[in-house]
């Protein structure tokens, strides 16, 4: 369970400093407005985005087993979230994210990384692609820049409070946001190795301040961004409370503890390494711990933001930190510059970010599963839509486990991860 950064600082170089604080610049570009973006996707403030990239960033990549992860809010948090903030407002979700810390913490120290691998692909395939339509149809109301009021937090409602603010749609807005969405999916494809996410976002923002007044910002709906963290503070917690927030809590430990894993894997496929599941989940832990003192959101490990971490050089937990430090130091200095980014390219990034998660391309392959597999796929994806996300988990990893056992599979599966690197490392995991 020893942290991967000891390991690392062993026989570390001014060399090597030098490319993983470049990787860490670079990754931070990436998570600025993706922070914010989640942040406001979820219900909260944009600040609390940031403030869970440097919080959380910096302990995942500070304690974790993996030596190139990078941590922070990331979109499979954004419906639990929202509901728990519609639900039991901010302070409630302060409260959740604590007990899911601390239920990370106890799965690492009784060595329980390798017990996720059990939860069947179907079931991870299933209820990413159903978080991954929620955030899509969670964008629409600033993607078009829909005036009303807040959008429930279930589908079908949110659905109709669409359609009823239909008529505030503004074309400006609608304009930006659908040319965003295109500008940054042609342009990857084109040039995948150019942060086209910051640069499209970037300039429609620049476009929004200076020739199209009716495009709201961060700071014209939010206000100013904080200038700094703020001090560390216990939310109010009672034995009720607690025990309305279970399910809630649970739910936010599973998902950091799969996404963190999942993203590790990718990392070790992309560097040849291997991580230490074990330690991972105690960083996880440590991580949903300290944000919510600080205001933030739940915190995982982020493959895409992994992914930008290795190709940009990042080959330690340093690059983590400094990604969370320059974080931290854009918050400080250029907080006017990120309260002028524009809602509807914001809300054009993350149904982007959707529509990766849900890997559209793999449609063909998942035709091909057997037809038990897709089934439990489809199942976990609508109860993810349209009924809860802890009760999709649930029912969906129950009956992917009683299908295996009925085939007789013991071992536990080999994970799907969206990157497929060569370069197998031993296994480390202690």
């Amino acid at each position: 369970m020893k942290p991967k950064i000891l390991t690392t600082m062993q026989h570390y170089s001014f060399s090597a400093f030098g490319a993983d604080a470049l990787a860490g610049l670079t990754v931070a570009l990436v998570a600025l407005p993706l922070s914010i973006a989640i942040a406001i996707a979820s219900g909260a403030e944009p600040a609390a985005g940031l403030i869970t990239a440097v919080v959380g960033g910096f302990m995942i990549s500070a304690l974790g087993g993996s030596r190139v992860q990078i941590g922070g809010p990331t979109g499979a948090f954004i419906v639990v979230v929202y509901g728990v903030i519609h639900d039991h407002g901010y302070g409630g979700l302060l409260v959740a994210t604590l007990m899911a810390g601390v239920i990370l913490l106890i799965a690492g120290f009784l060595r329980a990384g390798r017990l996720i691998r059990h939860v069947p692909e179907a079931v991870i395939e299933g209820f990413t692609i159903g978080i991954a339509v929620v955030i899509a149809f969670s964008q629409i109301k600033d993607l078009a820049g829909m005036s009303g009021p807040a959008l429930p937090a279930d589908f079908l409602p949110k659905l109709q409070g669409l359609w009823a603010m239909r008529a505030t749609v503004d074309p400006a807005a609608l304009a930006m946001g659908v040319g965003s969405v295109a500008a940054i999916l042609i342009l990857r494809r084109l040039a995948p190795r150019i942060p086209w996410l910051v640069l499209v976002v970037a300039l429609a923002s620049v476009v929004a301040s200076f020739a199209l007044p009716s495009v709201e910002t961060v700071a014209g709906r939010y206000g100013a961004l904080p200038d700094g963290l703020p001090m560390p503070h216990l939310p109010t917690i009672s034995g009720e409370l607690m025990i309305a927030l279970l399910p809630s809590a649970l739910t936010i430990a599973f998902l950091a503890g799969i996404e963190s894993l999942l993203s590790a894997i990718v990392a070790d496929r992309m560097i040849g390494g291997a991580h230490r599941s074990n330690a991972e989940l105690i960083a996880q832990g440590a991580a949903n711990i300290a944000s919510p003192l600080f205001g933030g959101l739940p915190a995982t490990g982020a493959i895409a933001r992994t992914a930008t971490n290795v190709n940009a050089g990042g080959r330690t937990p340093v690059a983590g930190m400094v990604h969370a430090l320059v974080v931290l130091a854009a918050m400080v200095f250029l907080g006017s510059l990120a309260g002028a980014l524009a809602l509807p390219a914001l809300a054009g990034l993350l149904v982007v970010t959707a529509w990766t998660m849900s890997e559209p391309h793999r449609w063909g392959e998942r035709l091909k599963m057997p037809r038990a597999d897709f089934a439990l796929l489809l199942l976990t994806a609508v109860m993810t839509v349209l009924a809860d996300l802890a009760l999709a988990i649930a029912v969906g990893t129950v009956l992917g486990l009683a299908l295996r056992l009925s085939r007789g599979e013991i071992d536990a599966p080999r994970w799907h991860t969206p990157f497929r690197w060569g370069g197998r490392g031993r296994s480390d995991d202690d």
